[in-house]
């Protein structure tokens, strides 16, 4: 198997809204880079942020997290808890020496397959142009 070029993006995506338009793009042939892995997870406000830190210990370039409009959330206020893992997370990236601008959240609903595919393109050319995350190379065994 090919190895996609561009960075390595691993996406974290709410079953009901962001991944449901991941899917509808799919489904519609709409183009965007092939460098994203897909996590699906049923709601943003679940996530562990330390697979978050994991995904960048392990080479990940970027990380998007992707879930519903805030407001409608299918678990009511689970998109409010990802904000706030975000906005710890942003500041946990900052103090270890890596760029918080790897990690990006946004709200796409189910029905915005296009918005889907033009993130996934801003961030591959965004996390392209800051290069490879040096946090393997500055790991000591």
């Amino acid at each position: 198997m090919e190895k996609p070029e561009g960075p390595k993006i691993i996406a974290f995506l709410c079953n009901w809204c962001t991944y449901a338009a991941a899917d509808l793009a799919g489904t519609a042939r709409l183009t965007y880079p092939p460098n994203v892995r897909t996590v699906r997870i049923m709601c943003t406000g679940s996530l562990d942020p330390m697979y978050v830190l994991k995904a960048f210990l392990e080479g990940a370039d970027g990380v998007l997290v992707g879930g519903c409009a805030l407001g409608d959330c299918h678990y009511t206020s689970g998109n409010y808890k990802a904000r706030r893992k975000v906005a710890i997370l942003h500041e946990v990236l900052d103090a270890v020496g890596i760029e918080k601008s790897r990690l990006w959240l946004r709200w796409i609903s189910a029905s915005e397959s296009g918005l889907y595919a033009e993130t996934i393109r801003e961030m591959t050319k965004a996390i392209s142009a800051m290069g490879p995350s040096q946090v393997q190379a500055r790991m000591i065994l």
